[in-house]
């Protein structure tokens, strides 16, 4: 039995019991812990749950083995990774009377803090503005438990969290009930006080002190059932969202601390490419206004100054030479032509019908937040302490203490919220070298990534290549085959140590990491037969990272396309197809309902069509459509240095999100994934011409914009799913309408597409400005009125 504190826990036939009434068959009981403290503590033991739902196999199709995602995906995985160290998460209450939680997670702009305050009420009988939802610094002992990413934050903390709210509540009643001389079932939460049937009341913060326990105690809890949620289940806005829009919420670019100044990195042209040698013009750098400090570090040259401006001056005064970089020469298709070499072949057995191929190229994509990277290091006297938004903060407190020759608990990692993430800040890039140049200057440094290498020297979403074979007899599916062959996705130590950790759970026990997170994240969910799906990667000397929603998109994209072309070949409406061949009810209610609601199959204007994507993972079900206009009116509409091209116009996407508990929260993630799917089918990708990106920063880099957007969007979440458990929203409905808008493309246009975003190849637009990459950080421009109207 973990201890918490010092001293004995209570022997376990003297557990406290708190809840009331019986314990129904869906009302298990959880065991959590009173931790000796001056004023109330809980924590919460919550072990592995039982999985729920299976294949339901369809009589109108050949039954498919069932893969691994459909049991145990990479949320059932982290949650696992996550027990052992549930019982360290705190509630508290604190001597002011109102509650405190510190989530060892990163919010980004999801949300979480505001969702993890109503999940505390909930079970308090409090409301959540009595909530104080703050970010974890980093804390080794938690050893997996700290990490964000994959859309697992709620799916894994959700029961431990309630646990610990419902040990808390049923302290207080027991305290009070004592203070007061009242029976604890006759007490009720009012505001952050107890109450008793004769008005006779007692605040939280007097409780809390009666409430601490000397030793740390085990305590068994029943939940609040959910028929009696007052909090979750209704929508609140984000906690934050006033301090957002008003300028008042602080990134780390906000964080004062004494002496870190402003410092930047030169890099080189070619990705990856390092100094040849120090500057030319060192001294003449030095002694330019502001500048501090001009270092060597990693793959570049550090300068720090008394502004962000002159720190930029100082970088692109440098005169360097540079050796190549990793993929210098190399251009998009020198990479897709190794890829398609290092394909694993297709084993499918030989069987009677017509068989269906297709490939499809995935360009790279620009993995960078809109808050670009920003990490605050202070090293003085063999301690560390660091700002910064991390989705993997024990990881980088790591880095820190291996870059600074530091024990790691003599480094506090304070996580600072990010201004967006995607998968980015799941590494610590900035972190390490903001600690590499606080050693090389021996001074504080607040350091910033600017814009432009953040999309060229960054992380990218890696160029990958699907490819799908189909084997179609006159009324069924007799095999389907799915091979991705990408460029390596490369995975922060905190991920790879989760990963690690749950090898032994998927099949053969003996997979790396990349193909862990593919066992238990990749699956067809249609009874095709036999129904294989493989992946391979190739290290070319990319900077990669897991963006929003891994190997999703694509690989959904690549089976959605396949799915209408063998729905074509049945003479099948690619709705009914996927209705009669999916196999679990779950699935085949929200196509249904997105057919609905999109008035599938509606009378449109040549050039104009709808298009479906169906996906699953994180726990839920979501079905896309789409509707395009393809019209030479849409497509040859002139933006100024924008590409236009055909527009989406219409989305329904309909998701089964299981357990609901913030509807706005989770439709605002919905709406965010939707524009990324869209962009990931039309315009977004990187061009890599001659060993370096073309784009550079958000105004050249073709994100969906207010053109494109779709003028009609409805979201539709199921709020009586029959699935018990709350998931993912984050990373939801990028490849569902990724596949959608891919497959309405090709119904509008009649190209069958041969890579995604299907616009890549295009000419670009009239006005578009290649950023040079000499001097490194290109100048910002400085005629933003003449474009205001």
């Amino acid at each position: 039995m973990p201890a918490h504190s010092a001293g004995t826990t209570t022997p376990r036939d003297q557990r406290k019991i708190f809840g009331s009434g019986l314990m129904s068959v869906n009302r298990r009981k959880f065991l959590g812990y009173l931790v000796a403290a001056p004023t109330l503590v809980v924590v919460a033991d919550v072990g592995r749950q039982a999985a729920w739902g299976g294949a339901e196999a369809s009589a109108a199709a050949l039954p498919s083995p069932p893969q691994t995602p459909e049991y145990y995906e990479f949320v059932d995985a982290y949650r696992d990774a996550c027990v052992p160290t549930n019982p360290l998460l705190r509630v508290e209450v604190k001597e002011d009377g109102r509650v405190a939680f510190a989530l060892p997670r990163s919010d980004n702009g999801q949300g979480i803090q505001t969702l993890f305050a109503m999940v505390i009420a909930e079970e308090m009988g409090i409301d959540p503005s009595d909530v104080d939802v703050t970010l974890a610094d980093a804390r080794p002992e938690l050893v997996f438990n700290q990490l964000t990413g994959g859309s697992s934050t709620t799916y894994s903390l959700f029961t431990p969290v309630r646990v610990a709210a419902a040990i808390a509540k049923g302290a207080l009643l027991e305290a009070a009930a004592l203070a007061l001389g009242s029976e604890a079932r006759e007490l009720e939460t009012l505001g952050l006080t107890v109450t008793d049937t004769a008005g006779k009341a007692i605040g939280f913060g007097e409780l809390s002190r009666l409430a601490a326990v000397p030793v740390t105690t085990p305590v068994e809890v029943l939940l609040k059932p959910q028929e009696e949620f007052k909090v979750l289940g209704k929508s609140r806005i984000k906690d934050d969202a006033r301090a957002m829009v008003t300028g008042a919420k602080k990134f780390a670019m906000d964080i004062q601390v004494p002496d870190a100044l402003p410092t930047v990195i030169c890099r080189a042209p070619d990705l990856n490419g390092f100094p040849d040698g120090g500057p030319s013009n060192l001294d003449e750098v030095r002694n330019m206004p502001g500048v501090t400090d001009v270092a060597p570090i990693g793959n570049g040259i550090a300068v720090r100054a008394l502004t962000f401006g002159q720190a930029i001056d100082g970088v692109n005064a440098l005169e360097l030479n540079w050796n190549p970089g990793t993929v210098a020469g190399k251009n998009d298709e020198d990479i897709v032509e190794g890829l398609r070499a290092a394909e694993l072949p297709l084993v499918a057995p030989a069987v009677p019908g017509k068989t269906l191929e297709q490939e499809l190229v995935h360009y790279s994509r620009n993995g960078s937040a809109l808050e670009t990277n920003c990490a605050i290091v202070s090293f003085k006297d063999g301690k560390a302490e660091v700002w910064a938004p991390a989705k993997s903060p024990i990881a980088g407190a790591k880095i820190v203490s291996q870059k600074l020759g530091i024990g790691v608990n003599d480094v506090t990692f304070h996580v600072v919220p990010g201004g967006g993430s995607f998968g980015r800040r799941l590494f610590n890039d900035h972190v390490q070298e903001a600690s590499e140049a606080a050693k090389a200057i021996g001074k504080p440094v607040k350091l910033m990534w600017d814009r432009a290498n953040d999309c060229r020297q960054g992380r990218v979403k890696p160029l990958c290549v699907t490819r799908v074979r189909a084997v179609v007899t006159d009324d069924a599916v007799a095999s389907f085959e799915l091979r991705y062959s990408g460029v390596n996705m490369e995975v922060d130590e905190g991920l790879t140590d989760v990963l690690s950790s749950q090898l032994i759970k998927a099949p053969g026990g003996n997979l790396g990491v990349s193909e862990t997170f593919w066992e238990i994240s990749v699956h067809t969910p249609y009874n095709f037969g036999v129904n294989t799906r493989l992946m391979v990667e190739t290290n070319y000397g990319f900077n990669t990272g897991s963006t929003r929603n891994v190997y999703g998109p694509d690989t959904c994209t690549a089976r959605e396309l396949m799915i209408d072309r063998i729905a074509e070949r049945l003479r099948k409406d690619p709705v009914e197809f996927r209705t009669e061949f999916v196999k679990t009810d779950r699935l085949r209610k929200v196509i249904q309902r997105a057919a609905d609601e999109a008035d599938w199959g509606k009378s449109m204007p040549e050039g104009m069509a709808q298009g479906i994507g169906v996906h699953q993972e994180y726990k839920c079900a979501t079905a896309c459509v789409v509707e395009i206009d393809a019209r030479p009116e849409t497509v040859n509409r002139q933006v100024r240095s924008g590409r236009t091209g055909p527009r989406v116009t219409k989305v329904t996407f309909v998701v089964d999100p299981g357990l609901l508990l913030n509807p706005t929260g989770f439709e605002g993630q919905v709406l965010g994934g939707i524009n990324d799917g869209i962009a990931n089918a039309m315009t977004a990708g990187l061009h890599l011409e001659n060993g370096s990106f073309v784009e550079a920063s958000w105004d050249n880099y073709f994100y969906t914009r207010q053109w494109n957007t779709p003028p009609e969007v409805n979201v539709i979440l199921i709020e009586d799913s029959e699935y018990p458990e709350p998931g993912g929203a984050g990373e939801v409905s990028v490849a569902a309408t990724m596949s959608a808008v891919v497959n309405a493309f090709r119904r509008a246009t009649g190209v069958e597409p041969e890579y995604t975003p299907v616009l890549h190849k295009e000419p670009f637009p009239e006005g578009f400005t290649q950023y040079p990459t000499s001097p490194p950080i290109p100048e910002s421009p400085r005629n933003g009125l003449d474009f205001t109207f």
